[in-house]
């Protein structure tokens, strides 16, 4: 296997010199009639890649499709120059099983990433990114109070914190709900809270907590349920490109899927779940494993107010227009919980999801 991922090593990097040298641009845009990706991404992808990783996808995929290691090799570099999918698109699309037709379907990392640089103003991201600015600007779709929590607010923080049985604290960066806290506001003393989070590396703030829906709650009780939303803006028009959802599992608080949680598609017109979930080992589920409720063909309430607040969210900040919303369901109707301006693409599309081989790049074109 060492000698293997060596040879892939040297292999991408004659590719890419070969290319910076213009040698060989040409036969490759004549043989697949598209031009080869920016030299820039291309090198990086190159450099950065993990070779003893992308060397197990390939050993894992060899022992399931029965196919060489050299040609799985070389097809996942067609795959990464033609499509823009990496190694683990490549792995977890099974586009070893697909041909170039159905390929041409999938949203892969190197699309994602161009729909990122094409309308995403990196002048702006940070209105997204940053949890404290976010909330800032798309207030009215928050459905919950919130606070930051700075050294010249203390007896206004100790206030708040007073005035509730429990708040979600957050740092102002963050993914995956890695800077996320239940705050349970009567065991300990208020002050003593302040302390802890105003002395934290990253600026923190405080929101209340999410009421969820109970229809959604009769699923999955323990976690706040998101559906993720992603739209496209462009010159003043939104398009929702796709949308699916998460629900936790196991008793955890969360419904992240590299935490124990599971996705399933939702149709964006709507709303309604359009096959079984799945999670991070690829386990299927018909009912949830701890209310026994039925994922397929349930409907979310207020789908046409959960599109239209996405929609309106959309124009806040034009220069970002690719974002997903993270979305959740409360008896008053819909709010956003977060939004991203570095949609993922990998949850919508999984190969258990995708019956006829087809991805939902098509949906992408606006």
């Amino acid at each position: 296997m060492g000698n293997f991922l060596l040879l892939f090593k040297v292999t991408c990097l004659l590719l890419v010199y070969f290319y910076s040298k213009a040698i060989i641009t040409k036969v490759f845009s004549l043989y697949y009639n598209s031009p080869m990706p920016n030299i820039k991404y291309l090198i990086r992808r190159v450099t950065r890649m993990d070779y003893k990783a992308m060397g197990a996808k390939i050993k894992d995929i060899h022992e399931k499709s029965g196919k060489s290691r050299v040609w799985i090799f070389f097809d996942m570099i067609h795959c990464g120059r033609k499509f823009g999918a990496g190694y683990m698109d490549y792995w977890l699309y099974e586009m070893y099983n697909l041909n170039d037709k159905e390929r041409d379907t999938y949203i892969t990392r190197g699309r994602n990433y161009d729909l990122v640089k094409r309308y995403n103003d990196p002048k702006y991201t940070a209105l997204i990114d940053n949890k404290i600015e976010f909330n800032k600007l798309f207030g009215e779709f928050l459905g919950r109070k919130w606070l930051e929590i700075r050294k010249d607010n203390k007896q206004e923080v100790i206030d708040f914190i007073n005035d509730h049985d429990f708040l979600i604290a957050k740092a102002d960066l963050g993914s995956c709900g890695k800077t996320v806290e239940k705050i349970d506001c009567k065991a300990e003393k208020a002050e003593d809270i302040y302390e802890r989070l105003v002395n934290q590396e990253r600026p923190h703030f405080f929101e209340e907590v999410i009421v969820q829906h109970p229809a959604v709650s009769a699923i999955y009780p323990y976690a706040i349920n998101t559906i993720r939303i992603v739209t496209i803006q462009r010159e003043g028009k939104v398009h929702v490109a796709s949308a699916c959802c998460r629900f936790g599992n196991y008793g955890h608080s969360v419904d992240n899927f590299n935490n124990g949680g599971m996705t399933a598609p939702v149709n964006e017109k709507t709303g309604e779940i359009t096959d079984f979930p799945i999670d991070k080992t690829k386990v299927l589920y018909e009912k949830h494993p701890m209310t026994g409720a039925v994922f397929k063909g349930f409907v979310f309430p207020m789908w046409d107010e959960v599109i239209a607040m996405c929609t309106k969210a959309a124009m806040v900040v034009p220069q970002v227009g690719f974002i997903g919303w993270d979305v959740c369901l409360t008896p008053d109707g819909p709010v956003i919980v977060e939004g991203n301006d570095y949609p993922g693409h990998d949850l919508y599309q999984l190969p258990e999801h995708t019956h006829d081989k087809m991805g939902i790049w098509p949906k992408y074109q606006f």
